[in-house]
């Protein structure tokens, strides 16, 4: 009896292996599936894929890093040339297209809402609430304030431009600026040739911009995160004499790239409106991002941002004064703007950089890190 058992589950066993098929070679798999090669993966998602890792790794390497207390370790040239290939002006230039689709009023209040919970954005604050009001993502992003949430200190004669958070501030030494602490760029590059108004007497580009040689030079650095008020004001009352765009690429200003990237804002696209206030030079900048290809001013209709081709290392000019190179506007003698005047926007977060020139007693009423609102005073003189 157990002989029968036995030489029956050993033909059970022989017919269930012959019912299973043998493994395909690969050459049998491609002619099985009617493809005699593989498909290959297409280059663009996979530099972009390998790009994000890429910069997520040094990103954590470097929170790491600070962390343990050691200062992040600067990005080569060659890995600022790799983030540089990158097709950041391609994709803000989507994202922006994307920004301006009109969404179906259904969608609206899930989408928003999402985005407030994400980034804590206050629409108390804003002038319409209704989150139906805005028919696209562009809208909600420069959405308007209510009047009475942001009023102007009236006993400083610099406020904060937007709503963000201060980077760094303080005096300008050996025409080096700082962007994070440690990390500096050249305050030349930034700016570009001062014409009229750098001398060659002067030892310094910085001293060049110093109408006063008792005054010192002071820069202070703004950053909007994505849920940010998106609009930037005029900080004081002065006289805008010259717009110069700087066409460049679209990295990311979070200041954990901004510590890793030597001399970031002076290679990205950005604006920089200089001009005179009640101690002299003064200048207001801002820089783009990624997915901020598009900066607009207020007053100056011929500005044209993150355009799909520009020649590296060029600027435009546009002067704001009756003797400058090109059309002058605000009646020939600059365009004067009053503080806390609304100046212009951003499509999402960014920064905003101040230069001025002020007299050598003056001194910030900031902390590194902390959160500012516009309106809010920077410094007391």
């Amino acid at each position: 009896m157990a002989a029968a058992l036995r030489r029956m589950c050993s033909g059970v066993i022989a017919r269930s292996r012959r019912s299973v098929p043998a493994p395909l070679s690969l050459s049998q798999q491609r002619l099985s599936s009617g493809r005699g090669f593989l498909p290959r993966p297409r280059p663009l998602p996979l530099i972009l894929l390998t790009g994000g890792g890429y910069l997520g790794y040094h990103h954590l390497k470097g929170r790491r890093q600070q962390e343990d207390g050691a200062p992040p370790p600067l990005a080569s040239p060659a890995q600022v040339a790799l983030y540089r290939s990158f097709p950041t002006r391609l994709l803000s230039r989507a994202w922006g297209r994307l920004n301006d689709l009109n969404l179906p009023t259904w969608l609206r209040k899930p989408i928003y809402s999402l985005y407030i919970w994400t980034f804590g954005v206050n629409m108390k604050e804003a002038a319409v609430e209704d989150l139906h009001h805005y028919r696209n993502l562009g809208e909600f992003f420069r959405r308007r304030l209510k009047p009475a949430v942001r009023p102007l200190c009236a006993s400083s004669c610099l406020i904060s431009p937007a709503d963000g958070r201060i980077l760094h501030f303080g005096r300008v030494k050996n025409s080096e600026v700082e962007q994070v602490k440690g990390v500096t760029y050249s305050l030349e590059n930034f700016l570009g040739p001062q014409m009229g108004r750098s001398n060659s007497s002067s030892p310094s580009f910085r001293d060049g911009l110093l109408s006063s040689p008792g005054n010192e030079l002071f820069h202070v650095v703004v950053y909007l995160a994505p849920g940010d008020y998106h609009c930037f004001h005029s900080p004081t009352d002065w006289r805008v004499e010259l717009r110069r765009h700087f066409p460049g690429v679209l990295m990311s200003v979070n200041p954990g790239v901004a510590r890793w990237v030597k001399e970031l804002f002076c290679l990205n696209e950005r604006v920089a409106l200089t001009g005179q206030w009640q101690h002299g030079f003064f200048s207001l900048t801002a820089v783009g991002a990624t997915n901020v290809g598009s900066i607009r001013v207020y007053f100056d209709q011929e500005l044209h941002t993150n355009a799909p081709r520009y020649s590296k290392g060029s600027f435009v000019d546009r002067s704001y004064v009756a003797n400058g190179n090109s059309k002058a506007a605000g009646g020939g003698e600059g365009v004067s703007l009053q503080k806390g005047e609304a100046l212009g926007e951003f499509n999402l977060g960014s920064t905003i950089v101040l230069l001025f020139e002020a007299p050598a007693d003056f001194s910030f009423n900031l902390q590194p890190g902390q959160l500012i609102r516009v309106g809010e005073a920077l410094g007391l003189l």
